[in-house]
This record gives C-alpha cells, structure tokens and sequence, in this order.
C-alpha cells in the first residue's frame, strides 16, 4: 500500500466488487427482471380463486388472501385482501389492481408468509369504500 499504488487498488476494488451480492442484483437489475409488477407501482389483473393463508408465528389468524393472474405478462401473484369481511366483494373473475403491501426490501410485510401486493380496486371501486358500506359493487 505505498506510493504509486493507487491505480492496482482501483483494478483490484473494480474486480472484488462481482463478489457482493447486492452489487450484482443492482448493476444486472435483477430486481427488476423477476419482479411481477416489472418495477411499476400497480397491476391490473384477474382474480383466479380465493385462499386464506394461517400467520406466522405467535398469531393464529386465517388472512384472507386472492391468487391473481396479471394481465399484462399472465404471471399468478397471491394478494392480501385488506378490511373486515372485505374477502365478500371480492369474486372469482373480477378484475382487481394491487399494489405492494411494502415490506422491507420487496419481501413480505407483517404475519403473512410470501405475499407481498395487496388488492386496492375491485372493479374499478376502491375496496375500503365498498368494504366501509359507501358504495356498492359495480355489476360488469
């Protein structure tokens, strides 16, 4: 490490760097590659079939969850659906939007075990509002 030496550090930092991990899911954008929603906030998709999903450790609930089909790339994600008894407003074949639940680092958020988007509109009505009781499903 004496003088003159500072042009093998910078080689040597540049080739040590493909080592760590979250340098190389940054520069390839690996993120982005495997990710759903393809790095976009929201996704429109079609509700396939309802599921509960038991929490994690000490809670013993059943979260009430949906598996959706995306409609843009036809990938299947599961998502939470927030609200008391707001599973009823949700059917099989309506179309939903969904968003990231936003736990840290894209994982999942809370006591439910590998979800991580949950549902925001049910046919193009905001969910907390139908569930809330201020208006009613829309009919398609």
């Amino acid at each position: 490490m004496g003088l003159m030496n500072a042009r093998k550090l910078v080689k040597n930092r540049r080739k040590f760097r493909w080592h760590d991990r979250p340098y190389i899911v940054r520069t390839l954008n690996l993120f982005k590659k495997s990710d759903p929603l393809e790095g976009k906030n929201q996704a429109k998709g079609i509700v396939l079939e309802k599921v509960q999903k038991e929490a994690k450790q000490p809670n013993s609930a059943m979260r009430k969850c949906c598996k959706v089909q995306l409609i843009k790339n036809s990938r299947t994600v599961t998502a939470f659906i927030p609200g008391n008894l707001a599973q009823k407003f949700v059917d099989e074949h309506d179309e939903v939007h969904i968003e990231r639940i936003g736990g840290k680092q894209g994982r999942s958020k809370g006591d439910i075990p590998g979800v991580r988007f949950k549902v925001v509109k049910v046919n193009d009505q905001p969910l907390h509002l139908l569930w809330k009781g201020k208006i009613e499903k829309g009919r398609r």
